[in-house]
């Protein structure tokens, strides 16, 4: 079965399809531009795929059974605060434009439909509280309520026919290059002040894998529903012990951040219909990979495919 992958080709994206492609199904990389030849381990389509609300898409949904919505507009390197000075686009690409590729779907008579979510939906709440799929959302971002009225709206438009649901993902952490980690550990390297910071992480395959689950489970157990994401939490010192060890870099590891004040996401509902990340024993796999791929300087870090 063909599925259809907005944004297949960022840091996120990349690891959806790559599950996808293992898994066996045959994939449409929808964006802007097709991707470079040897990005993926497989040969995938390309479809030229836009944010633009004025835009009637319905013809890239010919072939696709499953559409898997994960691109996103925002300033590089940024989701909260992704808006910069133009928060006007910035809702109408990302809420506007994605409503109306949830309906061209729809339309054409694709069958399911996963939208990439985020904790940003919930807003804040204490520290140490954990977040569970029935709370009440209260975003306190622009990027948040995108995301949330972006849920709103699949789950009106899920049916017996056009099964929608939403995957609230946490950070999401992996080793391909580029890597989100690349600048921390750049400055670790360099000698420059690295903040200590906790956050909740899942791999990109463990990611991928909860889409694949949401292409397989029965639509009856899974439309119009919210799934949280979320695996392990980790912060700057665990990230860059790794780095530290491989590299022999004699520079301070930032303070351990207190993890226990972090608010995190419960993933009992998507537990149950069988998804298991991999915790702490994919963590230090993927670190102790970074670390061996890091220069033994402070050398910039090449881009790989």
């Amino acid at each position: 079965m063909k599925v259809l992958v907005s944004g297949g080709t960022g840091l996120v994206g990349r690891y959806i399809v790559e599950e996808l492609l293992t898994a066996g199904y045959q994939v449409i990389v929808g964006g802007r531009r097709a991707p470079h030849p040897r990005l993926f381990s497989r040969a995938v389509e390309f479809a030229a795929l836009s944010l633009d609300p004025e835009k009637d898409q319905i013809d890239i949904f010919d072939d696709a059974y499953f559409f898997v919505h994960a691109a996103f507009s925002h300033v590089p390197g940024k989701y909260r605060g992704g808006e910069g000075d133009d928060p006007k686009t910035f809702h109408k690409l990302n809420l506007d434009g994605t409503v109306r590729l949830f309906e061209a779907a729809k339309r054409a008579g694709t069958r399911r439909c996963i939208f990439l979510s985020s904790r940003a939906a919930y807003g804040e709440h204490a520290g140490g509280s954990e977040l569970t799929e029935t709370m009440l959302a209260k975003p306190e971002t622009l990027y948040g309520q995108v995301k949330l009225d972006a849920e709103r709206a699949l789950a009106h438009l899920s049916t017996p026919g056009f099964a929608g649901v939403s995957l609230r993902a946490t950070g999401i952490y992996g080793d391909f290059f580029p890597n989100k980690w690349d600048g921390l550990i750049a400055d670790y390297l360099a000698g420059r002040p690295v903040a200590s910071r906790v956050g909740t992480e899942v791999h990109g395959r463990d990611l991928g894998r909860a889409v694949r689950l949401m292409l397989e489970t029965e639509s009856n157990r899974i439309s119009g529903e919210i799934f949280n994401v979320s695996d392990i939490a980790v912060d700057t010192s665990d990230i860059l012990s790794f780095i530290r060890r491989e590299t022999g870099c004699r520079h301070a590891l930032p303070t351990p951040a207190d993890k226990a004040a972090l608010t995190a996401m419960s993933t009992a509902k998507i537990r149950a219909l069988g998804w298991v990340p991999g915790g702490t024993p994919l963590f230090e796999e993927t670190m102790q990979r970074l670390a061996v791929a890091q220069p033994q300087s402070s050398a910039p870090i090449p881009y790989r495919q």
